[in-house]
């Protein structure tokens, strides 16, 4: 698979992926498991420095859901541009996941506490700082999977260009 051709079909994994974190995370919030999502979390931040002063809740709201899909579907992208190498499903759902645990410890751990929208995961006290985990390895190992199938042919034969490291 050449470069542009990794890049789009990880960007259309990575808005797939968003499609089932999202989901897990959904039914996580109606059973009560969590209450805010991080994309929630950093719209409230972005309220409380005034970056969003005269907006309504539903803008809010679009604008939440905007930046979620696209953070994922430029994980995606990313995690397509270093996909140089590719295995069956079942490697590519778990390097999917492993992916997916890397971009939550980059958030979570990393640029979410500097910018101020939650402390680092080992600062909070509750199990629940955990659940963002299985979420985003779930949208790593969904990644994974619609990533095989974008890059496979109609004939099921070894993908859109047969060369991994092509381009």
């Amino acid at each position: 698979m050449n470069t542009p051709t990794r890049i789009l079909s990880g960007a259309l994994a990575g808005f797939g992926g968003t499609v089932a974190l999202s989901l897990l995370r959904e039914t996580s919030r109606k059973a009560g498991i969590i209450s805010d999502t991080a994309p929630a979390q950093v719209i409230a931040r972005a309220k409380e420095l005034g970056l969003l002063d005269g907006l309504s809740d539903h803008s809010e709201e679009l604008i939440t859901l905007a930046a979620h899909y696209a953070y994922g579907t430029a994980a995606g992208a990313t995690f397509g541009l270093l996909r140089r190498d590719y295995g069956d499903l079942a490697e590519e759902m778990a390097t999917g996941a492993a992916l997916g645990i890397l971009a939550w410890a980059a958030g979570w751990a990393v640029w979410l506490p500097l910018a101020g929208v939650h402390s680092s995961p080992w600062n909070q006290s509750t199990p629940k700082v955990l659940l963002p985990v299985i979420d985003h390895a779930a949208f790593g190992a969904a990644f994974g999977f619609l990533y095989v199938i974008l890059r496979e042919d109609p004939d099921g034969e070894g993908g859109l260009n047969d060369d991994p490291t092509d381009g």
